[in-house]
């Protein structure tokens, strides 16, 4: 991510952490963060007072992504409207690896490895949630509680209360049964559950928010608590961000969609939001910014070029809460370089006398390896300055060199400034 996180400041005020007028599950629903929730008459009520609740985050990478992005952003909202928010890092659970919507098993890690991820993600959220006053946000781990338990009292006191039965029609575990589910895995729903448990029990946590594929494991936890504790417990499920064709948002051309600059530039990221789809803006503005209702109607009721201002209000909006309003300008003014020629508010590269077009579109990130770029070039999909390349092309001429430097283009959305 971009630089030290601002006090949340980009973020709608509520004095003094008291709740606004409008219920935050109205808010919620209005803003369509809610795919499935529990008890939901009794969760209304709930939420009328000051609630804990708690999201969990497995640590498998150093950076979090746009799939984090809702959950945080529900997080956020729901701080705000005076709740207190636990952030839980899968420590322990991390060491297992969650089978829902896994058709493999996904790769163990080290302890090691697992805390520096956790560092890396309290960083990053440090941007969406605040972790002081009277409602901060709470850091807890799981490893603290799982790493020690005697296995024979887990059963005894934990596993009495989840049936096998039961658990095998869970759809994180049905997608699995035909190509082998370990008993390592299969433990995995009592850890979260248990997790629930704890927080219940250490900070009086009672929901517990999530993804949509994470239901059959939530669902565990508040049945634990109901039987073993006779306490009021719920859960909530947050949507994903699908788009027009049912398929989760978040991919690029280089992978994932980090909110980490340096494992996707500052410019990758506000472009992949300046282009989404037409029908997508108004439900990303919804999701992924705090801009306000009736601006988001009155932005996106167009159905023609005019949607351009709305999606690069998007771009900026969402840039500037993963990576601040700096960088977020710094987007914005490449982006409208890379259509309107000024080179020096471009994407820049440093060739350093590099003359293989090849070597330069790999080293600019323009290609993943040399035979890629190659395609791209044999596709017809490259340009230096105004001239489209040929695989016959493929070493820069005296005059481009004896300028200095040149603008690589790739097809009609990728501009940078190479300076040799």
């Amino acid at each position: 991510m971009g630089s030290a996180a601002p006090p949340v400041s980009c973020l709608p005020d509520v004095k003094g952490g008291t709740p606004m007028a409008q219920h935050v599950l109205d808010l919620l629903k209005e803003r369509g963060f809610i795919a499935q929730m529990t008890f939901e008459d009794e969760l209304y009520e709930q939420l009328k007072n000051p609630t804990t609740f708690y999201v969990g985050f497995d640590p498998t990478a150093d950076s979090l992504h746009i799939g984090h992005y809702i959950p945080i952003m529900a997080m956020a909202w729901m701080q705000r409207y005076g709740h207190r928010p636990i952030a839980l890092f899968g420590g322990g659970t991390g060491m297992i690896g969650d089978p829902s919507g896994r058709s493999d098993m996904r790769q163990m890690m080290t302890r090691e490895t697992i805390d520096h991820n956790i560092a890396c993600f309290k960083k990053q959220m440090s941007r969406f949630i605040n972790f002081e006053g009277e409602n901060g946000a709470i850091i807890a781990n799981n490893a603290d509680w799982l790493l020690d338990l005697n296995y024979i009292n887990f059963l005894r006191d934990i596993g009495v209360y989840f049936s096998v039965n039961k658990m095998l029609t869970a759809e994180c575990f049905k997608q699995r049964m035909e190509k082998g589910l370990t008993f390592f895995e299969f433990n995995y729903m009592l850890m979260q559950g248990y997790d629930f448990l704890h927080l219940n029990r250490e900070y009086g946590c009672s929901l517990e928010v999530g993804g949509d594929d994470q239901w059959s494991n939530m669902l565990a936890g508040v049945d634990l608590i109901r039987r073993k504790e006779q306490k009021d417990a719920y859960c909530l499920t947050c949507t994903l961000l699908l788009n027009s064709e049912g398929k989760k948002m978040g991919k690029t051309q280089k992978g994932a969609l980090w909110l980490d600059e340096n494992k996707c530039p500052v410019y990758d990221f506000y472009q992949y939001f300046r282009n989404v789809e037409d029908c997508k803006v108004a439900e990303c503005m919804r999701l992924l910014t705090f801009m306000d209702m009736d601006e988001i109607a009155e932005l996106t009721k167009y159905n023609d070029e005019r949607m351009n201002a709305a999606k690069e209000r998007l771009a900026y909006e969402v840039t500037k809460l993963v990576h601040g309003e700096e960088k977020a300008e710094q987007a914005r003014k490449q982006a409208k370089a890379a259509f309107g020629g000024n080179a020096e508010d471009m994407p820049s590269y440093e060739a350093n006398g590099a003359d293989n077009i090849l070597d330069i579109m790999v080293g600019a990130g323009v290609a993943k390896s040399k035979g890629e770029a190659r395609r791209l070039v044999e596709g017809g999909g490259v340009s230096i300055d105004e001239t489209k390349l040929t695989v016959n092309d493929l070493t820069l001429s005296p005059e481009v060199k004896a300028k200095g430097s040149f603008i690589l283009h790739k097809g009609k959305k990728v501009h940078i400034n190479v300076k040799l």
